[in-house]
């Protein structure tokens, strides 16, 4: 299967101030996160996928094509931007429609505009001025053109900033929707929870570079050293703390008595799950909940980055 993207080296120069720096990353077809916080260098990698910038060194391929000076690719691409760049006076159904013509879609524009506005849960307003939009309204207005001409490659940029509960979940949701019928979309954000809604694969970036990229699983593999924290609320945290001691692949605890908690460090998780039911069952402590926080990606990525 040909990679969605590539970038082999690259570094983007805003004169003294380095924007990416010597990024290395490959991205399979599908639905991918690209998170990290503001200033991470995000933005500027979505403007070397999208043909608006240069890269300073290195090399650029989206769908096997550099996207520098290339109208043949970027028609094969959607891009809902983060910034607002309407015509205030149009309607949505005016300004995507345009858009529509100029991706060549000729005739068909009108409808084709009309589907896509309707997809986005925006037909109730699509007549009024844009001028008098929310800031839902205008994201749903922005994905709408992003996905009017069909692209093979769907590229969102902050697209749930400013939108209200209702209109995040319909996003979340088309997204969902648009990656079941197998298009790509790379989904840009500062905000892991929203990301992880939509999709299970990620790229984490930070200081212009890319800290890891893969799978939960696979980017918490990557800190195997780093023994994984268990935490346990029980009925008494004391006697199971010696219990697991006693039994399990432990290589320390945290005990807060008073709580009832214990936080586990180990370095076997698997072995660990395993053996606990049996040695909790032993000890007669209840139990009352159990998670490994240290497989959340917030956890991961704080790590990552503390790591830098």
């Amino acid at each position: 299967m040909a990679a969605l993207l590539e970038l082999s080296g690259v570094t983007k120069l805003y004169g003294l101030v380095i924007g990416l720096n010597d990024v290395q990353l490959t991205l399979e077809p599908g639905v991918n996160g690209l998170l990290g916080p503001n200033g991470a260098g995000k933005s500027t990698l979505l403007k070397l996928l999208t043909g608006q910038l240069r890269p300073s060194e290195g090399r650029v391929r989206v769908l096997g094509e550099d996207p520098w000076n290339n109208p043949r690719l970027l028609a094969r691409l959607g891009l809902c931007p983060e910034q607002d760049a309407f015509y205030d006076q149009l309607s949505a159904l005016e300004f995507v429609t345009s858009l529509a013509r100029l991706s060549g879609l000729g005739s068909a524009a009108g409808e084709r505009a009309r589907a896509a506005l309707a997809r986005v849960g925006a037909s109730e307003f699509m007549h009024r001025p844009i001028a008098g939009y929310s800031k839902g309204m205008r994201q749903r207005t922005k994905l709408a053109q992003a996905i009017v001409h069909d692209p093979e490659f769907l590229i969102l940029d902050e697209p749930l900033t400013g939108t209200d509960p209702v209109c995040r979940r319909e996003i979340v949701d088309l997204v969902i929707e648009l990656g079941r019928q197998g298009k790509s979309i790379l989904v840009a954000s500062h905000v892991l929870h929203e990301v992880q809604a939509m999709t299970d694969r990620f790229v984490l970036m930070y200081g212009g570079r890319v800290l890891a990229s893969g799978r939960v699983g696979e980017i918490r593999a990557l800190m195997n050293h780093v023994p994984h924290r268990i935490r346990v609320r029980c009925a008494d945290a004391k006697v199971l703390a010696q219990a697991l001691l006693a039994h399990l692949p432990v290589d320390g605890l945290e005990i807060d008595a008073r709580r009832g908690e214990l936080v586990a460090l180990t370095r076997e998780p698997s072995a660990f799950f395993a053996g606990f039911p049996a040695v909790a069952l032993a000890s007669a402590v209840p139990i009352h909940e159990i998670e490994s926080a240290d497989d959340r990606l917030d956890a991961v990525f704080q790590y990552l980055m503390e790591s830098e």
